[in-house]
């Protein structure tokens, strides 16, 4: 899309407690044409960047702030519930729950890495979830679906975007609940979600297309983190 405006400003809507980022004066829109209007200053500056690095083509790929921000208000506010049961949907089969039986050297680096996290969320959330060997499929128990459901909940609607981000770019909604909570960062959430991957680069070696997914999966997590602090800001 060939770009459409000279200025980038962020306007105050104390009314409605939100930042709206304007384009000559305009609104920018999502792609539903809905206001880009978001809930932190912090953030709207962000998005502001983006638009304002933009040559005379807009590079849409070049701005994942924007992306997130516009998925919260043109799909997670169109139905809340129905996106949260989504990420929820993830712990039923998460990917910390599901360990090596061998090599030891990917036991323990599977243990050190996830285990603690298991712990985390059976502590903040009491959400207890069953760990086994190998990748036949587990029943988690149902009250800890509905612990992990009430913890996705509990985001809003710009923060659930970003949640889901991390999720499907972690594999993990432990991974994103972490990274969200900030138990760990954008560097420890990519490690974690790709450690099978790294570990099999590692001894084997890697190919383009692995690599690129790898890069893919590390930027949607710092983007998810970046979000998150940043939709926090006061």
């Amino acid at each position: 899309m060939k770009k459409f405006y000279e200025t980038v400003t962020v306007e105050a809507h104390q009314t409605a407690s939100t930042f709206a980022v304007m384009l000559d004066q305009k609104s920018a829109q999502t792609p539903a044409r809905q206001p880009l209007q978001v809930p932190s200053a912090a953030l709207a500056q962000a998005i502001a960047a983006e638009w304002e690095a933009q040559s005379d083509q807009i590079a849409v790929d070049l701005m994942p702030l924007t992306q997130v921000a516009a998925t919260a208000l043109d799909r997670v506010s169109s139905d809340t519930a129905s996106y949260a049961q989504t990420i929820a949907a993830y712990g039923g089969t998460d990917l910390v729950c599901y360990r090596a039986l061998n090599p030891d050297a990917l036991v323990a680096l599977q243990t050190a890495a996830w285990q603690p996290l298991v712990e985390w969320v059976a502590e903040t959330f009491s959400a207890s979830l069953t760990v086994t060997g190998g990748v036949t499929p587990v029943v988690q128990p149902p009250t800890t679906l509905a612990a992990l459901q009430d913890a996705v909940a509990d985001h809003d609607i710009f923060e659930l975007a970003s949640l889901g981000l991390a999720t499907t770019a972690s594999g993990s909604l432990v991974i994103a609940l972490a990274l969200s909570h900030g138990r760990i960062d954008a560097d420890a959430a990519f490690a974690a979600g790709c450690l099978d991957e790294i570990w099999q680069a590692e001894q084997w070696g890697s190919d383009e297309d692995a690599e690129t997914s790898r890069r893919n999966s590390r930027a949607d997590i710092e983007t998810a983190a970046l979000f998150f602090e940043l939709c926090r800001s006061p």
